[in-house]
């Protein structure tokens, strides 16, 4: 099998926030069509590995590239453009909009208005709209979102919650998909359905997933390839079974819990 080419590939990436070195020369590599996990513990610098790529806070050290080119300076808006989606740890969803119009959100990035296109509305801009809203609704019956798709965000269970910002996400046509935590604060079979949705979003969307997770088995089960960083530091990589069993990881995780039972 022929080694597929890196779509997203970060150099030595480091980062600041004043006294606390965050991230330290962090490098990863991720395959096109891949499902990527980065783990760690709480505080080990995942989120802002997410933050670097996105360009919310990018690094003071090393190079970020997406599918060839350049991005570690790049604004936030100019990424998305290029095909860069994300979700949040904390639900970033619009409260008094409907599920729906939480997920047409996701299109504001592909519709373009014109002086013309307003003008002649009934022409060109209702085209454009009953297109963008064909993509929306295919998006709401691959997440099986149908029967909350009018409801109000604000009275919708977390579990679906989470389902309706990984729509928002998908109704954007990422490349890469960034998941920050997508499981937290689900039960069991709400995290099945949730695994089960982003294989299905990478098998009929032809995405690579980069997917930041605590639940372990949720890693193992999903990821092609991963990385563990512990306070900002690499301390694994490769498949789920190999790095999950070096003495580093499990040092890092047992390390932690004793930490928050004393």
């Amino acid at each position: 099998m022929n080694k597929r080419e890196p779509i997203l590939a970060c150099d030595r990436v480091s980062r600041w926030f004043g006294g606390v070195h965050a991230l330290k020369g962090v490098s990863i590599s991720i395959a096109d069509g891949e499902i990527f996990g980065l783990v760690g513990p709480n505080g080990s610098g995942k989120t802002t590995v997410v933050n670097a790529v996105t360009g919310f806070y990018p690094p003071q050290q090393g190079r970020i590239r997406f599918d060839g080119a350049d991005i570690t300076s790049f604004k936030p808006h100019n990424i998305a453009r290029l095909g860069i989606a994300r979700t949040f740890q904390n639900i970033a969803l619009f409260r008094g909009m409907s599920v729906l119009d939480n997920i047409m959100m996701g299109r504001h990035i592909h519709m373009r208005p014109s002086a013309l296109g307003t003008l002649f509305y009934w022409v060109w801009a209702e085209r454009q709209e009953i297109a963008q809203r064909r993509l929306v609704e295919d998006t709401i019956d691959l997440l099986q979102l149908q029967d909350v798709r009018d409801a109000p965000i604000e009275i919708v269970p977390l579990g679906l919650q989470k389902r309706v910002e990984l729509a928002r996400a998908l109704v954007a046509e990422p490349r890469l998909l960034i998941l920050d935590e997508p499981m937290a604060g689900m039960n069991q079979e709400e995290k099945e359905y949730m695994a089960r949705f982003i294989l299905d979003a990478r098998e009929e969307r032809g995405l690579t997933v980069l997917l930041i997770e605590h639940h372990m088995d949720v890693v193992a089960a999903l990821c092609d390839r991963m990385t563990v960083l512990s306070n900002g530091e690499q301390i694994a990589d490769g498949t789920p079974a190999d790095a999950l069993s070096n003495p580093k990881v499990v040092e890092a995780y047992l390390g932690s819990k004793r930490r928050h039972a004393a």
